[in-house]
């Protein structure tokens, strides 16, 4: 089982996660957009060196903006999917360049997952699904009845395939193999609040289910 704190972080609302085995402790970052004072805080208090993983579920500058700090600050190895791990390193594909004021180069990934792929915090089993649309590399994090989303599913909405390395087909191939997954998963997400895939199911207007 596991404890979750989201806490936003950019003007933009991208929403970070602080999660925690309860069974061990171990803690992991998913999407530090940026290292304001409310994640400073929840670092603290959780402990630095409670951290074993910085998770990123793609590579745009709202998402990863404190990747380098909150890397210093825990020591912590930075996890992308390896499609997105590039731009981590280009201003144009994280767009910075175009969106975030200035050009910006990112902490290099220390792991780069693949699809299918699991990996443990603490007792906690994780599966990594590659979810491309939203960028090519974008993925979902998902455990027991959880998927840490991305902006690949919004409440009633989905992510934009506009940016470079979207790609629409790809995008709505991602949603169906997340909403065929069997029974229901809470879906935080990337934005906004929280949602579920049997909600999504009925309601979201984008998706021909």
């Amino acid at each position: 089982m596991i404890h979750i704190k989201r806490i936003p972080v950019t003007p933009m609302e991208t929403n970070c996660f602080i999660i925690r085995d309860e069974a061990t402790g171990r803690c992991a970052i998913i999407d530090p957009g940026a290292l304001n004072k409310a994640l400073s805080a929840a670092i603290e208090e959780a402990g630095y060196d409670s951290f074993d993983y910085i998770l990123l579920t793609h590579c745009h500058f709202d998402h990863v903006g404190g990747v380098s700090r909150v890397k210093q600050l825990t020591g912590a190895p930075v996890a992308i999917h390896a499609a997105d791990a590039p731009g981590l390193r280009d201003p144009y594909v994280n767009l910075s360049g175009t969106m975030g004021g200035c050009k910006t180069i990112y902490s290099p990934a220390d792991i780069l997952f693949t699809d299918g792929q699991t990996f443990r915090l603490g007792e906690t089993e994780f599966t990594v699904l590659h979810t491309p649309g939203h960028t090519p590399g974008s993925c979902c994090y998902c455990t027991d009845g959880i998927i840490f989303a991305g902006d690949t599913l919004f409440y009633e909405s989905i992510g934009r395939t506009d940016f470079p390395g979207g790609d629409t087909r790809q995008m709505y191939d991602s949603l169906e193999r997340l909403l065929a997954l069997e029974g229901d998963y809470c879906v935080y997400t990337g934005h906004y609040e929280r949602t579920s895939l049997s909600h999504e199911r009925a309601f979201n207007p984008y998706i021909n289910w």
